[in-house]
């Protein structure tokens, strides 16, 4: 008799919402979700970029996403959280996100191309997951343009 191994799992997402609209991040990317905290601005950054978070001995750049994708400013409300990802091995990076509160497995075949090219290389794959309720992929690869990245992630010896 064969043994068959269970299907994996699909991958858990956090969920929030910027406006009306929902969206997933990977949860494998997220490494806390918090309450907002009081940033450091950054002088000539763009609008989006809402400021430096000090945490735990690091300083860690974080963006508006509502600005990013929208051009306003995110809601600040008691369920607006900073969310601070792993944007590289060695590098975090925070988002200010609304309604980021749960946290939900997305199953990988029941995802959909958005069926246009917006150009924006981190809006992913879309799912439905009702009527009238569609979740939106976010990629954290693309999400900061090279010149933008260059300026909060400067090589290390430009400090030396």
């Amino acid at each position: 008799m064969a043994l068959t191994s269970a299907p994996e799992p699909a991958p858990l997402h956090l969920l929030f919402s910027l406006g009306a609209d929902r969206y997933a991040l990977p949860a494998s990317v997220v490494r806390k979700v918090m309450p907002l905290q009081r940033l450091k601005h950054v002088p000539e950054a763009p609008a989006w970029v809402a400021g430096l978070l000090s945490y735990r001995g690091e300083i860690i750049p974080v963006l508006d996403l509502c600005q990013r994708i929208f051009g306003h400013m995110a809601r600040h409300s008691i369920n607006t959280r900073l969310v601070l990802l792993h944007y590289s091995p060695t590098q975090s990076l925070g988002l200010i996100l609304e309604k980021a509160n749960q946290v939900v497995r997305l199953p990988s075949l029941a995802q959909q191309p958005m069926g246009l090219d917006a150009g924006v290389p981190y809006l992913g794959s879309v799912q439905a997951q009702g009527p009238g309720d569609v979740i939106q992929r976010i990629s954290i690869e693309g999400l900061l343009p090279p010149d933008v990245a260059q300026m909060l992630f400067p090589p290390e010896d430009r400090h030396a």
